[in-house]
């Protein structure tokens, strides 16, 4: 199976997670709502990692490998106490598609960070998810 397939189903599972996370939201402090979430996601985790282990697969080669998963935890977390908290002030539709404007941060920041290039077809993508975004936000 391609990424294309797992970015696909990564979609679908995303979409899922807003929906539930806004009914699992309601009544309950957002900063708690995610740690549950959490919980959930880090036990799932290692039991995938745990199921599907082969040999030598849990070796870190540097520590700048631990520095950039270490960073990129952090951002996760980060990620989803904003993203928990807006469900909880706001309506799924409109803060799903902002949360999305992440797609335009990262072609910037691939362009920028990871020497990957910034074609006519990334920017005029990310132009309409910035549309598109604007349009759903202030429907």
């Amino acid at each position: 199976m391609s990424w294309v397939f797992w970015a696909l189903l990564s979609a679908l599972f995303a979409a899922a997670t807003a929906i539930f996370a806004k009914l699992g939201v309601t009544g309950v402090d957002s900063n708690f709502a995610t740690a549950v979430r959490t919980t959930v996601v880090v036990f799932l985790a290692w039991a995938l990692a745990l199921a599907t282990r082969t040999e030598g697969s849990f070796h870190v080669p540097s520590n700048r490998t631990w520095l950039f998963l270490t960073l990129s935890g952090l951002a996760t977390g980060l990620s989803w106490l904003c993203y928990f908290r807006a469900l909880q002030l706001g309506p799924a539709s409109r803060v799903a598609p902002i949360d999305k404007l992440s797609v335009v941060l990262v072609i910037g920041f691939a362009a920028l960070f990871l020497g990957e290039r910034l074609t006519w077809g990334k920017a005029l993508g990310g132009l309409l998810i910035v549309a598109g975004v604007i349009v759903v936000t202030f429907d």
